[in-house]
């Protein structure tokens, strides 16, 4: 869909991840949902999470070779990856299950967690996900 120029149907909700292979050196392309977005001081960023972990290929790549590409909607944005450590993956995840409740509980469930209508400590799942913001500003281009 980013490859057709479809990218600006996700309103900012996904976006291409284009990193480097850590074992090949080339280039990689992975889709990822953003969990928060800001700009500060004229820099974009980008906050995603690895669902599946530190295993997750994508992120391994970002933690040898932190320099990438994202594309959001139809523009490319060189970035850089800085991971986030366990308390501030916390927080993040905290203010996502309050923005968009059902897609937070399912990952829960997901992870194992419980979830039949009991509150669920959404800080400490954040905790448990390696979380990486993307910002703007270095990495290679397009």
């Amino acid at each position: 869909m980013f490859r057709a120029g479809l990218g600006p149907l996700f309103r900012g909700r996904l976006l291409l991840l284009v990193h480097t292979g850590r074992t090949t050196g080339r280039p990689r392309r992975t889709v990822i949902e953003v969990v928060e977005s800001a700009t500060v001081d004229g820099r974009r960023s980008w906050t995603v999470a690895s669902g599946f972990g530190p295993d997750a290929d994508w992120y391994r790549n970002l933690v040898r070779t932190p320099h990438a590409a994202v594309q959001d909607g139809r523009r490319f944005h060189a970035v850089t990856a800085h991971l986030l450590p366990a308390e501030e993956g916390g927080e993040v995840m905290s203010r996502y299950a309050s923005r968009h409740p059902r897609t937070a509980r399912r990952l829960a469930g997901f992870m194992g967690l419980a979830v039949d209508g009991r509150t669920v400590d959404y800080h400490r799942v954040g905790e448990s996900l390696p979380f990486v913001r993307l910002v703007e500003g270095t990495g290679p281009r397009r």
